[in-house]
């Protein structure tokens, strides 16, 4: 089931192209990519039947995910193999190769140069193209190229004058032969300059032949021809799309875009190393929803950056920071070269930063509609509930209780503590009964009560008189409103040890039935309506009350069945008992350790140990 954080971010997903983090107790378990990220992601939770087994063991493990948005497909993917090798995902264990980027290599220094596909740019002279998205791609676009410019595909050395038996190629007519000294050395550079202008950018001659020739193959009605030349068309236009996350060439830089965000700043910083972009991450200034843009910038990039976080070469900015030069010093000294402050105005640079703020503004939605839903649940939900229940305020503090035991055995009690409608787990309290024999949840309800406020205004009137704040007490701080987990009888058994002990604090019942609300000295019950803010509130303080006495309950329902079984040991005293229960939680723990750990309990021994174990395992001896 999904939990309602998971599920509201489902509904907002924004209709762009994007990457997706799955998440599972805050690790990134997978990174994916999506042309609409609402029905790519939706896909996961809304349509388990069709995933395959791996999918499905994914997505029960999630809950919670991020999305970086981009603005086309091919940023998506190359994002997304970058996120991949960042985070190293457990389901994206196949993605992690960095075969991912093959480049395109030419050394013009060589006589002939070859045209060769490789997985690493190296600093040898040699002109390199890409990275690429894909090595399939890449071929493709390669045997095109060389169908129609006949340069050689061996890597061999060749000097020139050289005469060696041409290969296949050449007498397919795909090769011009140098080996074979069929070119010459200036021919064959005529060549290799048409290349360089297509892997530069410029196509139109490689696809207006290949036009041409899918055309007389569709005219002489050969279909499968035609084919093969609209699949390199296609090929061409593929490999040659403007990448702005992966560009040739491309060099370090950050870049840093900020937006108001109700009284603070985020700010978005996307890293580029290499020309690629390896990362998005968005930070929160508080309280800074009024600064100038420039100060925004200023007090960020002087906190972020640091001698083991240094900035880039280029850190690009959507606006101008004046005394940019001593900022520059800063940061040029933090990272031992010089750093350069920019502000694009055009070119890819600028949609970089565009991109920032584009996912800056998908970000503060979501925190102002989180924001928007956090304060329908709580404050919204307390406003609610004061006036459901004739209330004069909205409560601050709320305190539920709940009586858990088996057969009367091992009672215990819990204490939950929501403030300003959120749940305060360090003030939660257990109470093991010590008055009530047998299964009476009236009367142990009746000894919680008492025993929670005796303490409470002891400690009240102490710090009262000591002139502290009450509010900051273990026990002094008194509830507005008390919920019982039970009918009118624990209820009035409530009722009845406050008015006891003089503290008169507003208190209701909440039955398990129909989760109706009782109320003291009235007859009617108070039915909410299921889609209430303040009907959920008051659920989730029953359920944390009853899961925290159940939780307890269950532990000293083991520990005290380990207990009985030691007593019926001779020779296990109390001591030893309390040292072998110190160490096993659990009978299951008990039954399954080996004779030597059994000994390393405090004071009990390898002769003791030996009593106990044969007293578990009767069957081994």
């Amino acid at each position: 089931m999904l939990n309602p954080a998971l599920e509201w971010k489902i509904k907002t997903l924004p209709d762009s192209p994007g990457c997706y983090l799955m998440k599972s107790q805050g690790q990134v378990i997978y990174v994916g990519k999506a042309k609409n990220l609402k029905n790519r992601v939706r896909q996961y939770f809304h349509a388990s039947a069709n995933h395959t087994p791996k999918v499905r063991a994914m997505v029960e493990k999630v809950d919670d995910f991020d999305i970086v948005l981009v603005d086309g497909e091919l940023e998506a993917l190359i994002l997304e193999c970058n996120l991949i090798k960042k985070h190293m995902p457990h389901y994206n264990i196949l993605l992690k190769d960095d075969k991912q980027y093959p480049f395109i290599r030419i050394d013009l220094d060589e006589p002939f140069p070859a045209i060769r596909l490789v997985r690493e740019q190296q600093k040898d002279g040699a002109k390199y193209f890409g990275p690429y998205i894909g090595a399939s791609a890449v071929r493709e676009v390669l045997d095109t190229v060389r169908s129609i410019y006949p340069v050689r595909h061996c890597v061999k050395p060749i000097a020139e004058g050289q005469r060696l038996r041409p290969c296949l190629h050449a007498q397919t007519g795909e090769c011009c032969a140098p080996c074979a000294g069929r070119v010459s050395r200036e021919e064959y550079a005529t060549y290799v300059r048409q290349v360089l202008r297509f892997l530069n950018g410029h196509p139109e001659q490689v696809l207006d032949e290949l036009t041409s020739r899918m055309r007389e193959a569709s005219q002489s009605m050969n279909y499968e021809r035609a084919a093969v030349y609209r699949d390199r068309i296609r090929a061409v236009n593929d490999i040659m799309q403007r990448q702005k996350a992966l560009t040739p060439g491309g060099s370090d830089m950050d870049v840093i875009a900020f937006m108001p965000c109700m009284e603070d700043q985020l700010v978005q910083v996307l890293l580029s190393r290499d020309g690629k972009l390896l990362s998005s991450e968005v930070y929160t200034l508080e309280g800074a929803a009024r600064e100038e843009g420039s100060e925004v910038l200023v007090r960020f990039m002087t906190q972020y950056y640091s001698l083991g976080n240094p900035p880039a070469r280029e850190v690009a900015v959507p606006c101008e920071i004046p005394d940019a030069q001593v900022l520059e010093d800063l940061l040029s000294e933090t990272a031992g070269r010089r750093v350069h402050i920019s502000v694009p105005r055009r070119g890819d640079k600028a949609a970089l930063v565009r991109m920032a703020q584009k996912n800056l503004d998908d970000e503060r939605a979501k925190i102002e509609n989180r924001r928007e839903k956090q304060l329908e649940r709580t404050l919204g939900a307390l406003n609610e509930l004061a006036w459901e229940l004739g209330l004069k305020d909205a409560p601050r503090r709320i305190e539920g209780y709940d009586i858990s035991n088996t057969l009367g055995a091992q009672s215990v009690a819990s204490e939950v503590v929501m403030i300003d409608g959120e749940c305060v787990h360090s003030q939660y309290r257990h109470y093991r009964i010590k008055t009530v024999e047998g299964p009476n949840d009236f009367a142990s309800m009746y000894e919680t009560i008492t025993r929670r406020f005796t303490r409470g205004l002891s400690e009240l009137n102490e710090r009262k008189a000591q002139g502290l704040d009450p509010r900051e007490g273990s026990f002094s701080d008194l509830p507005d409103l008390i919920l019982i987990d039970g009918g009118r009888g624990q209820l009035s058994s409530a009722l009845a040890a406050m008015e006891a002990l003089g503290v008169s604090i507003p208190a209701f019942g909440l039955a398990e039935r129909v989760d109706e609300i009782v109320l003291p000295n009235e007859e009617e019950t108070i039915l909410l309506d299921r889609h209430s803010p303040a009907l959920h509130l008051i659920e989730r303080l029953r359920d944390e009350a009853h899961r925290f006495a159940i939780t307890h309950h269950r532990k000293l329902r083991q520990s005290h069945s380990i207990a009985s079984r030691l007593e019926q040991i001779p020779g296990i005293g109390p001591k030893r008992r309390k040292s072998v229960l110190m160490h096993f939680k659990t009978v299951e723990q008990l039954n399954n350790a080996p004779l030597e750990e059994i000994a390393s309990c405090e004071g009990v021994g390898e002769s003791y140990a030996r009593k106990i174990y044969a007293f578990l395992h009767p069957e081994e001896q």
